[in-house]
């Protein structure tokens, strides 16, 4: 590569929770610069997934956590030339991107998500990624399965 590798910026944790990964996912959240409107719908988020299950012992928090973990791919395809045919090669996903991936299709799906409020719809596809099911979750298995059909190809590996 010619330029150097650009520095890694500190992600400051957010104010209530004190959590540096929802900073990351309020910052995917945002529009405009406008985060403090991103937090807010973070929190509402938050609070109507603890309204949603009243009887689930984990707090709020730990259950996004949950639910982006169960969302998140542990591989993907990238595609591959190699003597004019042009193959779907699958790799392993770096512990960043699996992050940043996982958040992007949580938001991304629940922006889609017929609702009033947006907090409503991230709140709903928050649940159903808790409980393995949902637009995000159905994303990853995509994922999973378009890898393991052309895992004959993993031998293209770069």
């Amino acid at each position: 590569m010619r330029k150097a590798k650009p520095k890694k910026r500190i992600v400051l944790p957010d104010p209530i929770f004190g959590e540096v990964m929802v900073t990351k996912f309020v910052n995917h959240l945002m529009y405009d610069g406008k985060k403090s409107t991103a937090f807010t719908i973070f929190y509402e988020a938050l609070d109507n997934v603890k309204t949603k299950m009243p009887n689930e012992t984990k707090s709020a928090l730990e259950i996004w956590k949950k639910a982006l973990e169960n969302i998140t791919p542990q591989v993907e395809v990238k595609s591959r030339r190699i003597g004019g045919a042009t193959f779907q090669v699958p790799t392993e996903i770096r512990p960043e991107r699996k992050e940043s991936i996982s958040m992007k299709n949580m938001i991304i799906f629940s922006r889609k998500r017929g609702g009033k409020t947006m907090a409503d719809k991230l709140a709903a596809e928050i649940v159903d990624a808790f409980n393995m099911q949902g637009a995000a979750f159905k994303r990853k298995e995509d994922m999973h399965r378009m890898a393991e059909a052309n895992r004959a190809f993993a031998h293209f590996r770069f």
